[in-house]
């Protein structure tokens, strides 16, 4: 008997998340110099995390022989002070990734159906399928998710509904008052998980803390890892009531939240100049290469996030000749598979890819 024979049935059958190459990879194939790669692919802060932030994870280091506040306390009080809640309303987890698979090891069991939209992030197909769960791919007409055919694929089966607003990989949004109306209206037997991964990128992003406050059996999500510069210490946070959490808790592993981490998190949140810098700075980004796509005339998806959906005809075969010249974006599977999710960089990175697609463009099949 072999270890296959052994395993889980479940796990023969899960997909696998593929990450992209790192770009000493990218140089290697390609002989180029790694200082002249231009990585657009994973949604990253180019300006990287606050000064004040980088100063406080070297300091952690210091006492990197001990081990992390296994309950992250002086994170969640800078959480629980700057939304105006209590520290029983937070969990931390290792990217606000972990959190999601947490939900699945407390609520999601066989048959449990999940909604989330066709184009929605990846992960929640994966954690579904991982906990047994039925995954239900609800339609996004305009790449949008639509609340209205998400309400109708609700049943009695159905545990929670996730909705990322900003979506990734679309950019697209959902107005606060229809994610309000949703919440009023989903069944008491539905959890709804907000994804803000990338809500820091809006100027007025919707505020679910009065429905956790009502009892709502509402959960949102939030990261370090976009605007506040922090992706590679890979710390994330939810919140939710303080039955929510309390339930979450249960299944968190311990020291999940490092102690660099965390040093860092509370400084990246007191430095809210810098993550109103980082928003406007993107904002402008996001005009450049927009403009720039339209000078190709090339059709894009409008964003809200920090990242651009781009209809190149064949996204495979645009994302392998960037490559070739070092710029590495991200290819979309699927039904999306004539697109190509472009980060936003800065200013001379976002004109390097413009120049590089104003090359390969006439080589592809695009639109």
């Amino acid at each position: 008997m072999n270890l296959t024979q052994l395993a889980n049935p479940r796990i023969l059958d899960q997909p696998i998340y593929t990450p992209g190459k790192p770009i000493e990879k990218v140089a290697e194939q390609f002989g180029l110099a790694a200082h002249e790669i231009v990585k657009l692919a994973s949604n990253e802060n180019p300006w990287g995390a606050s000064p004040h932030a980088l100063e406080k994870a070297k300091g952690a280091l210091d006492q990197v022989h001990l081990y992390p506040d296994g309950s992250g306390t002086f994170l969640l009080e800078r959480l629980a002070s700057k939304f105006s809640l209590s520290n029983e309303h937070f969990i931390l987890g290792n990217g606000s990734n972990e959190i999601i698979e947490l939900l699945g090891h407390v609520f999601i069991g066989e048959n449990d159906e999940i909604i989330f939209g066709e184009h929605a992030f990846a992960v929640y197909k994966l954690v579904t399928l991982l906990m047994g769960g039925q995954p239900v791919s609800a339609h996004m007409p305009n790449l949008t998710h639509d609340l209205t055919l998400i309400k109708e694929s609700i049943n009695s089966k159905t545990k929670i509904v996730f909705l990322p607003s900003p979506n990734n990989p679309t950019g697209t949004t959902n107005t606060k008052d229809e994610i309000y109306s949703f919440i009023d209206t989903i069944p008491e037997h539905v959890i709804l998980c907000l994804d803000e991964a990338y809500s820091e990128y809006l100027d007025d992003p919707p505020d679910i803390r009065p429905f956790i406050q009502s009892g709502k059996k509402v959960i949102g999500l939030r990261t370090f890892s976009k605007i506040h510069g922090l992706a590679g210490l890979r710390i994330g946070y939810g919140y939710g009531s303080k039955e929510m959490i309390s339930l979450l808790q249960k299944a968190r592993q311990p020291f999940n939240a490092n102690s660099i981490a965390q040093a860092a998190a509370i400084a990246a949140l007191e430095d809210e100049d810098w993550v109103l810098q980082c928003r406007r700075r993107n904002e402008n980004g996001l005009r450049q290469v927009e403009q720039g796509l339209q000078n190709l005339d090339l059709e894009y998806v409008p964003s809200q996030a920090n990242f651009i959906l781009v209809n190149l005809g064949n996204g495979k075969k645009a994302f392998e000749a960037l490559q070739r010249k070092g710029v590495i974006t991200r290819a979309m599977p699927g039904e999306l598979a004539k697109y190509l999710r472009l980060s936003i960089g800065t200013e001379i990175e976002n004109e390097k890819v413009l120049s590089a697609l104003e090359e390969i463009v006439p080589l592809l099949d695009h639109p």
